[in-house]
């Protein structure tokens, strides 16, 4: 693709006017050789590497002509929602653990441009012979370091020996990576860009804030944290699932909007959650480190750390959730007296929670759920047209509307929520009958 092409519709489609500096910097780069970009999460990294990764995709030819590797299911699906709208003509799949295979392998019946996929499931369809990947020039292995972290390394390897023809390879991660991988293709050049420690990166824009708890049982604390906030969008990060769970319990108990989030669920309640955090159903998200990286939240107002991070990235990565692109964010340490604070965690500020804010979290959204999608030809104008025609809504009662394969999520206003799944039960959508209940979390 054309770079003026690639600009004009991210600056279209995703509403991105302006590049950044690494955005602009990686749009420069001649395609080839070895890049690897270190930027913090929530800096742009996936539109400032979709950039040369298209330019480098020459005219179609029938065959795969460039893999994305990342390391996991979230991840892929930011991914390939970055690249689909901006790749005018290409195809983009995405393949990850969790996802029909048969379905991904129906999505091959026209040989796709761009495969973006988690290592584990790409080699199993090379192993299946599903895909023939000797026609592959470019290759991007993002979040790197969080992969080599999961243990996906001999996987990566093993992908990486099938790939014979690349000469353009990106390696994306948010620390310094001491040498390169030696199962990378070899190229005939290598460049490091470092935005790392950017002067426009995120902890500019942060305001981290400690929060002394008088115990070391932090739950007290962290109540009358989140009823001292204002509304909107916060992710609180333990280190362990029954922590998580636990905390979770009493949050709801208290009467807040919250959703769960951890490894230990199944991959479509993961997916409810982000989406039930994004439109606003449960504001407030209760979640291991897995809710670190990869999530596509765009307006996360607050991160709270319930538990300390156990390393120096984790408290990169958990803090980039917010003050990402432009947006500034808060950060609250919660802290118990004897706790040793890592040399990582530092804070600008200490904050006494009172348990009371003028503008409290709060829902006024409920999420309809729907069992048929993309698959079943619906789209999210049949959706909206559904809603206002048969549940006598009007177009502003609609919220985000999540369209998948099988399924759709739909915000509307949680006053009108029973009385739409009453009503538009009996009804057709496109002349489909749809089973609809309101989605609860978890």
């Amino acid at each position: 693709m054309k770079e003026k092409e690639i600009l004009a519709n991210i600056a279209s489609r995703l509403q991105i006017a302006d590049l950044n500096p690494m955005q602009q910097r990686m749009a420069a780069l001649p395609v080839k050789g070895t890049v690897t970009l270190i930027a913090p999460t929530g800096s742009g990294k996936t539109v400032a590497f979709a950039i040369p990764l298209l330019k480098s995709l020459g005219t179609a030819d029938g065959r795969v002509r460039a893999v994305v590797m990342a390391p996991s299911r979230e991840l892929v699906l930011q991914i390939a929602d970055v690249l689909r709208p901006i790749s005018t003509g290409l195809k983009t799949v995405a393949f990850y653990g969790g996802h029909a295979m048969q379905e991904e392998v129906n999505s091959l019946s026209v040989v796709p441009d761009i495969i973006v996929a988690t290592p584990g499931r790409l080699l199993d369809h090379i192993k299946r012979g599903n895909i023939d990947l000797s026609g592959v020039r470019t290759l991007v292995l993002d979040e790197y370091d969080k992969a080599l972290e999961l243990g996906f390394a001999d996987e990566m390897k093993r992908v990486c020996r099938k790939l014979q023809s690349v000469s353009f390879v990106i390696l994306t991660s948010a620390t310094i990576i001491a040498e390169l991988p030696d199962f990378l293709p070899k190229t005939k050049s290598a460049v490091t860009l470092d935005f790392g420690i950017d002067s426009d990166s995120p902890r500019k824009r942060m305001q981290i804030v400690n929060v002394p708890s008088a115990v070391r049982d932090k739950l007290d604390t962290l109540i009358d944290l989140l009823r001292s906030l204002p509304d909107g969008r916060v992710i609180v990060f333990a280190n362990h699932r029954e922590s998580v769970e636990r905390i979770y319990e009493a949050v709801r108990r208290a009467g807040l909007p919250v959703g769960i989030y951890h490894g230990g669920l199944e991959q479509h309640d993961r997916e409810n959650a982000v989406e039930l955090l994004n439109n606003g159903t449960t504001p407030v998200l209760i979640s291991t480190d897995l809710g670190s990286r990869g999530l596509d939240i765009p307006e996360l107002s607050t991160v709270v750390h319930y538990h300390l991070p156990p390393s120096a990235e984790a408290w990169v990565h958990r803090n980039g959730r917010t003050a990402r692109q432009d947006a500034s964010g808060e950060v609250y340490v919660i802290t118990s007296e004897g706790e040793t604070i890592p040399d990582y965690v530092e804070w600008d500020r200490d904050y006494i929670p009172q348990g009371h804010s003028d503008n409290p979290i709060r829902s006024d959204v409920a999420t309809l759920y729907f069992n048929v999608g993309k698959k079943e030809k619906i789209s999210r104008g049949d959706i909206v047209g559904f809603l206002i025609a048969k549940g006598g809504l009007t177009a502003g009662q609609i919220g985000r509307i999540a369209l998948r394969d099988h399924s759709a999520l739909v915000a509307v206003p949680v006053s009108e929520a029973g009385r739409l799944v009453k009503v538009l039960s009996p009804e057709k959508i496109k002349n489909t009958r749809a089973k609809i209940s309101v989605l609860k979390n978890k």
